[in-house]
């Protein structure tokens, strides 16, 4: 219960991160600031709803909470301004990206084991919760989502990769803060490193 305040912190944090990532995912698309917010939220909020929806856990968090509203409007108002005026560096997304991704695992992982399912449907609530909100906001931009995409490195494998870390720890140290360190760093760490070392999965091709 302790570290409960701080994992409350976090979570507007990737909240905050998610929103940020919906925002830059529409630059130079000519989309309104509405559109722009749009974007924002059903990136930060649509891996939660679906998991929340999956667990039973209704209403939804944002519902039950609407700080998360707030924390989501403030950081895509902010940010759409920002990057009208100045150039996000070199990277900056795919990073706030895997930043968000790995946040957003470990909370919907943690999620999963908190409503008492297995070890294999916790780390499904984790994945499903890191990617499912990147998921929406690209078809929502015709786009083919960033989880299915080649170019994309090993991102629903580090997801993966970082949920299976955490539900083993979370069995062998008590639960909290330490174990979700770990998720986190191994989600981020595997992410990071594929980018660099452009690491991808083998295609689905055909002989023809």
């Amino acid at each position: 219960m302790a570290d409960r305040p701080l994992l409350y912190v976090l979570e507007h944090f990737a909240v905050a991160v998610n929103a940020i990532a919906g925002v830059l995912a529409a630059r130079g698309r000519h989309i309104d600031l509405f559109g722009v917010i749009v974007l924002a939220l059903v990136t930060a909020f649509g891996g939660g709803t679906m998991r929340d929806m999956c667990l039973g856990s209704t209403p939804v968090f944002w519902i039950r909470d609407s700080n998360y509203i707030v924390t989501v409007l403030v950081a895509a108002v902010f940010t759409f301004f920002l990057a009208r005026k100045f150039e996000p560096p070199r990277g900056f997304m795919e990073i706030s990206d895997s930043v968000g991704l790995a946040m957003f695992t470990i909370i919907g992982a943690q999620k999963g084991l908190t409503f008492g399912t297995g070890a294999v449907i916790a780390v499904a609530m984790g994945t499903m919760t890191g990617v499912a909100g990147g998921i929406v906001r690209d078809v929502l931009l015709n786009e083919l989502p960033l989880v299915f995409r080649n170019e994309i490195k090993l991102y629903a494998t580090a997801a993966i990769s970082g949920a299976v870390v955490f539900v083993i720890l979370s069995k062998v140290l008590p639960p909290g803060i330490p174990a979700a360190i770990a998720g986190e760093t191994v989600t981020l760490a595997v992410r990071l490193l594929a980018i660099h070392w452009e690491i991808k999965l083998p295609l689905f091709r055909t002989k023809d």
